[in-house]
């Protein structure tokens, strides 16, 4: 992890960031297989090094605040570009550039000039806000109570991608009078422990494991009123799922390409494909359609994600209205839910083109399908069509949170 004191590149424009990402991606594609393969038991450091001194992750941070103020065009196709190498490192800054978001809408300037200065120095913000064991996501058991000279954080939280090499951690808990509040804590800070238990079947490198807070300090002046983000219109959601979905379009296009070279270099033609003529297995007619097939959806999701995006440009991170706030979390949540399908999809068919050769546990092609189906289940697709087609149908406002 870049650190304060040391300065991340600046990226001031569109091409300048998209580039760097691509060099990211170009750093992380040798040791993709190993560190899926690693999971948990290898943090990865380098490769987490390389993103947080390419000045990618504060490509968010306002102009006003130093920063270069891109936007969610650039956010969304640096998140697409990562993850189709390592959707699990790709996923690591998600929670960041959300906290970058809230900071700028709700965050006062002294806050402001402490989290973006360290962001600009390629430091990064970690995730503590999901639980295991409520009765459901939003069933919050971590509490914020007044002692010493400040506050006092108890709790316990789940799903923490990015905190273990972070610089700050993101964390959600209800105040004395059960108010959901936001509290950042310094990642080293006596009474945090940052576990490694992260073990599942996809995007293994995210080491999204237990973090434990007990009775740990909080300042007065790292606290925000996070309940009131989400009782008036806002955006910060929808460029939260927004990357979610560039991540999903990133692991269907990587699988793709992986499709495409399996076929163009290694894949032989079924003895049905020969009788048929086919000298190659990419001359074989099916081969020929389910693979126009999947490149066309494929394509279809990266059009859905660009505009998505555009629409979040033309809206602004304050939207004017409830109404142009849904306009945006409907085309984010479109873009999401036929994306993650895709995403699946393009990791099944990967085997049902290139043949049984393509499942040597060698080759690690199926990480593909493990991240895609893993990442997919974040948040349910069919409440995502439900709310595009309540609003279409009888102009029933989508809900007001994050999820969506």
């Amino acid at each position: 992890m870049t650190g304060p004191g040391s300065v991340a590149d600046v990226l001031t424009d569109h091409d300048a960031a998209v580039a760097a990402a691509r060099q990211v991606a170009a750093a992380w594609a040798p040791g993709a297989i190993e560190r899926d393969r690693a999971g948990a038991a290898v943090v990865p450091s380098d490769a987490l090094g390389a993103l947080d001194a390419s000045g990618v992750t504060a490509i968010t941070v306002p102009a006003a605040d130093g920063g270069p103020g891109l936007g969610p065009r650039t956010l969304a196709e640096v998140g697409r570009i990562l993850a189709s190498v390592d959707p699990a490192l790709a996923q690591v800054p998600q929670s960041h550039f959300l906290m970058v978001d809230v900071l700028a809408v709700w965050g006062d300037d002294a806050l402001r000039a402490r989290l973006y200065a360290d962001a600009l120095a390629g430091a990064r913000i970690g995730n503590g806000l999901a639980e295991r064991g409520g009765r459901h996501a939003q069933d919050l058991k971590t509490r914020l109570v007044a002692g010493g000279d400040g506050f006092r954080l108890d709790g316990r939280k789940y799903y923490c991608t990015g905190t273990l090499t972070s610089r700050w951690i993101a964390v959600s808990a209800l105040a004395a009078d059960d108010r959901l509040v936001l509290a950042f804590v310094d990642r080293d800070a006596p009474g945090v422990t940052v576990d490694t238990d992260w073990d599942v079947m996809g995007q293994r490198a995210t080491i999204s494991g237990t973090t434990t807070f007990e009775d740990v300090a909080v300042e007065p002046d790292l606290v925000l009123d996070y309940a009131h983000a989400f009782e008036v219109p806002q955006q910060l959601g929808a460029r939260a799922q927004l990357y979610h979905a560039a991540i999903e379009v990133g692991i269907a296009g990587g699988a793709l390409r992986e499709t495409r070279g399996y076929l163009r270099e290694r894949a032989r033609p079924s003895s049905e494909a020969v009788r048929a003529g086919a000298a190659s297995a990419a001359e074989d007619p099916h081969v020929l359609h389910r693979y126009g097939r999947l490149a066309t959806r494929v394509r279809a999701a990266e059009a859905l994600l660009a505009d998505a995006a555009a629409e979040l440009e033309a809206i602004g991170l304050v939207p004017a209205d409830a109404h142009a706030a849904a306009r945006g979390s409907l085309a984010v949540a479109q873009a999401k839910a036929f994306g993650s399908e895709v995403a699946v999809e393009a990791g099944s068919e990967l085997f049902a083109l290139c043949g049984t050769s393509a499942a040597d546990a060698r080759l690690d092609l199926d990480r593909h399908w493990r991240n895609a189906r893993t990442h997919s289940v974040h948040d349910p697709v069919d409440w995502k069509y439900h709310h595009v087609a309540a609003y279409d149908l009888a102009d029933l406002l989508p809900p007001n949170h994050g999820q969506l």
